[in-house]
This record gives C-alpha cells, structure tokens and sequence, in this order.
C-alpha cells in the first residue's frame, strides 16, 4: 500500500508528521513509503535518513499526492490538495471538522477517507494513538518556559548570603493534560503552584504533583464522556471569576488552559483581573488563537496590559518540536498498525472497529461521522 507524505507548508510549521524511525516501522508493515523532498527538515531530519530507512523520494508533489493509497499529515489539506487526490485515498491528519465545513464537503466530493486525528477517542486502549494529549502534554511544558524567560524574577526559593529569595507564585487554570504537565513543569522549577479545574475529579492529581487545588463550588460540572471538561454556563463562568480574582491578583505567573473541543473557549480572566496583577507578572493564553481565555491576550503575540506581559502565542508544541514530531509521529503509526490487516498489508477501513468510526469523517463520498454530519446538516 503506497503511503505518501508530503511537507508540511504552513507557514512556521516546524513539526513534521513522521520521523524515520516511523517509517522503519511502516516498511517493516508492507507499505511502500514516499516522501516530498525536505518533509524532515524542519525538526532536523535530513532525506537520507528517510532514505536508509527504506523511503523513497517523490520530488513532484501534485504526483506524490495524486498517487497515494494513505497521506500522513500533521495540518489539514488545502482544497487544491483534496482536488488532486484519488477516491479511495485515505488522508490521515488534524482537520478541525466541527469548523472545516467546506474543506469536509470537499473531502466528500472527492470520494476521500479522511480520519480526523482531533477526533480519535479518549478510551484507555487509543491513549497511545491520541495526538491531542501528546500535543498537549508537550504545551504545558512550553508555557512554563515562556513564562519563566519572561518573569522579572526566578521560580525556586533561593537562600543566599546576600538574603532569600522567595519563589514565583504560580496559578495554573485547567488541570488536563496540559494543564497538569504545566504544574509539574513549574515545580520541578520550584514555584508555589496553585490550580483549577472544574472537574473536581483532578483535584488529587493535582495534590500528588505537589500543587494546591483550589476548591470553587460550581454546582453541576464534571467532563464529558469523552473526557473534556464540560462547558459551563455563564453564571458558572462569572462565579469562578469571582473566585479566582484575588489569587490572580497575588500571582506572579498565571497560565490558561481551558479549551473546549470544537468551541471557541471561555474568557475566564477579564482584563480588569489582569490589571490587578502586578508590573512584572506574566500571563499565558494557551487558548489565544482559537479566541483566548484571557481577555486582551492577541493571537501569536505578546503584549503588555498595565505592565503585565500577556503571551498569546500558538503551536505551542512547535516550539520543541523534534519531540512533537516524536510524539505526533508514534500517534499516526500507532492508529495505523492498529486497523493494519497483515496479510493482505493493507490498511482496513472497518465500522465495527472499536476507534476508527469515531474519527473517520468521510467514507465513501458520504460524510459518516454522525456529530459532523448533524452540524452540517444544520448549517444547511
């Protein structure tokens, strides 16, 4: 089966889909893999080394993604991307299909299986298949980094003969996987964390990395079967507000991880509570592209608020991203060996399977997946 995969060209894309170790794996498979000259450059893997891993090189990208049976990808195509593909062809990648509404159309049109790596299931056997949760993971590190290079001050408690210094104040809101691996981060660098989550079901995950947990009653919350928190209601929203505006205020870095799936987030800290931060402090939108949780925070920059520094930076992982590449690369392989058939070695589309229906998009030239399906249907 002839897997392609092409370079990734959105503009600061470091990452790249598969690294050479994978396609090691994917030859040892039965498949026959093709790259676009320089797909491993951005996280330092040169073509030779795609090379002696048994890949092949395929300069002329239009033929690259005319040609293939599987596309491995980490962005979501373009329309002119999707017009040059083979019904039947399998395109593997993030594709946003809650908001992609036109690119999923096309997807159809073309008689494209498109399995959409946002939507793989949050079940204990596809965990090592879940690009979101190691993306994340790798998020929550960076943030800390940010925040640390950008404090006027350091993180640990230092005793010096020329007197103590006292450690940063942390406060870190979500405690998913980002969240969580934020905590760690910033006490492995000796802050004082404290954070919050509306599940209160994390609160001992947090205590067990060494952090407190800040108890807000809420009322009804809680996380969604597919593990996300829930989203709150407005009345909700304004009462951890309320909660949260002193510990805020008494924070040297505050840091927001609070995403719901397929929704623009919550604004959690309005801009008067990031003014009653003090000159110096530092704040992290994780969700600034997708319309932030922190009021004031710009998409891909840094501002200052009140002498407050503001980061709203994207593609956090981007940032380390030979380890994302890593990271993302076992994901694509492990959902890939997982519907792998080794007799015929081919990849199996299978509706029965325990995964794959809840992440194909497309099948077909029908759109299969039921929850994109509705939300078409209703755009219509």
């Amino acid at each position: 089966m002839r897997i392609a995969i092409p370079k990734e060209t959105h503009p600061g894309e470091n990452r790249v889909p598969v690294v050479p170790g994978t396609v090691k794996k994917l030859c040892l498979l039965g498949a026959e893999v093709t790259i676009e000259p320089g797909m491993g450059e951005g996280s330092g893997f040169t073509d030779e080394q795609y090379t002696e891993a048994g890949a092949s090189i395929e300069p002329d990208r239009n033929k690259l993604f005319s040609e293939a049976e599987i596309l491995l990808r980490l962005r979501k195509p373009t329309l002119e991307e999707v017009a040059l593909m083979s019904s039947g062809c399998i395109h593997i990648s993030y594709l946003d299909p809650f908001n992609e509404h036109e690119l999923v159309r096309a997807l159809q049109k073309q008689g494209v299986t498109s399995i959409s790596m946002e939507m793989i299931p949050r079940t204990t056997r596809s965990q090592k298949m879940d690009a979101l949760s190691s993306q994340a993971n790798l998020a929550g590190y960076v943030m800390v980094l940010l925040a640390a290079t950008r404090l006027p001050s350091i993180f640990p408690m230092m005793m010096t003969p020329a007197g103590t210094l006292k450690p940063a104040k942390v406060f870190i809101i979500g405690a998913g996987v980002a969240g969580l691996q934020a905590i760690a981060t910033a006490k492995r660098l000796g802050a004082k964390v404290t954070a919050f989550d509306t599940r209160p079901v994390v609160a001992e995950q947090v205590r067990s990395l060494g952090a407190t947990f800040l108890d807000i009653d809420l009322g009804d919350t809680g996380e969604t079967a597919g593990g996300y928190a829930k989203e709150l209601t407005a009345e909700q929203i304004e009462k951890q507000r309320q909660a949260q505006k002193d510990v805020i205020a008494d924070s040297d870095v505050v840091i927001t991880t609070a995403q719901v799936f397929g929704r623009k987030p919550p604004v959690i800290v309005t801009r008067d509570m990031v003014e009653g931060m003090r000159p110096g402090s530092v704040v992290v939108d994780m969700a600034a592209e997708t319309g932030g949780n922190v009021e004031g925070s710009v998409p891909n920059e840094t501002v200052e608020i009140n002498g407050v520094t503001v980061i709203g930076q994207a593609n956090l992982p981007n940032e380390v991203c030979r380890d994302a590449s890593q990271m993302y690369s076992s994901n694509l392989f492990n959902l890939v060996e997982d519907a792998w058939d080794k007799e015929s070695k081919r990849f199996v589309i299978d509706f029965e399977h325990d995964i794959l229906p809840g992440c194909i998009i497309t099948h077909g030239g029908e759109v299969t997946n039921e929850t994109i399906k509705n939300i078409l249907a209703g755009g219509n």
